[in-house]
């Protein structure tokens, strides 16, 4: 028999999906580990390994309202952006930093979209478990911190990422002059910088989102964490995770949601609907948040919490399981 979502669940695990998707500590592991702690019901119902569940199809849901948040958010950018890249595909040229980045996020999609298409039902059907997901949120963690160490330590360095103005031939992402920019608008000159990526760069940072296939690896905090690494900012490095995040998620929607509109499923698209909105404007928040929290503050506080939650509750799904 199947378990119907109701309205309270749906909206708890919206909340839930709304804040953690874009913190770094991982949106589905605590989709996963939510219900398990709750017990009775909760587990029955928001159960991803049960059979026939509709629970993933509820998290699809509440993914595309996040992705649309992010549209929301960075919309300027995006309008920059697209109409870079229609720009491009009409002069066959890269001609301005907005064109530049929007080929770059393009590249840095690649990875991550293919490895997703390979492995995700796997990972998740043999992994989307409490035991392993605890073990991989304590392992995010770890990994949070340990990218802070070595830059403290002088591991890693910034990077000079100028404000540029591009110089470079038609089509060579690599041949841009580097002439510094007086600018006032501190989200145009991060967007300059990181068009100032190399293509090396954006596919390691783009490949670090596979992580994120785990139960428990965060996606922004896998992208954050390659790109401090590769010597980027906070604020920068956060600012590419929400902007790569955007695409990869629509697309994951797309994919999915025709799972959500079976007919088997009908009985849940109230609680979906009332559960996206609210995981919608809680995204908007978050990363609005964010994005400043990230201009002079670091991943440490959230690697604490990642290793603390995924060990308190490694613990107890041991013992109790």
């Amino acid at each position: 028999m199947r378990m119907a979502i109701t309205y309270l669940e749906s909206v708890v695990v919206g909340a839930l999906q709304g804040v953690s998707e874009l913190f770094p500590v991982s949106s589905l592991g605590h989709s996963i580990l939510l219900p398990a702690w709750v017990g009775g019901k909760w587990g029955d119902d928001l159960s991803m390994s049960a059979k026939d569940s509709p629970y993933l199809a509820l998290l699809v849901a509440m993914h595309v309202a996040t992705a649309i948040a992010l549209v929301i958010y960075f919309w300027r950018d995006w309008v920059h952006i697209l109409t870079g890249l229609f720009d491009v595909v009409r002069t066959r040229e890269i001609r301005t930093p907005e064109a530049r980045l929007g080929v770059l996020l393009i590249i840095a999609t690649i990875p991550v979209g293919v490895a997703g298409l390979l492995l995700e039902k796997i990972v998740r059907n043999y992994l989307g478990t409490p035991i392993p997901t605890s073990a991989f949120l304590a392992l995010n963690g770890f990994v949070l911190l340990s990218a802070e160490l070595m830059r403290k330590r002088g591991g890693v360095h910034d990077r000079d990422l100028a404000v540029t103005s591009p110089t470079g031939r038609a089509g060579d992402l690599s041949s841009q002059d580097t002439v510094l920019l007086p600018t006032t608008d501190p989200e145009w000159a991060s967007d300059v910088r990181l068009s100032r990526l190399t293509i090396k760069d954006v596919l390691i940072i783009g490949s670090a989102q596979i992580a994120a296939l785990f139960p428990g690896i965060s996606r922004s905090g896998s992208t954050i964490v390659a790109g401090l690494l590769k010597g980027m900012r906070h604020e920068d490095a956060a600012r590419f995770a929400f902007m790569l995040a955007t695409p990869v998620i629509l697309a994951a929607g797309v994919l999915k949601t025709p799972e959500l509109l079976k007919p088997e499923n009908h009985e849940i698209l109230g609680p979906a609907l009332a559960g996206s909105v609210v995981a919608g404007v809680l995204s908007y928040f978050s990363v609005k948040f964010l994005t400043g929290y990230f201009e002079t503050k670091t991943l440490t506080p959230f690697a604490i919490y990642c290793m603390l939650a995924g060990i308190g509750s490694l613990v107890y799904f041991t013992v109790t399981g």
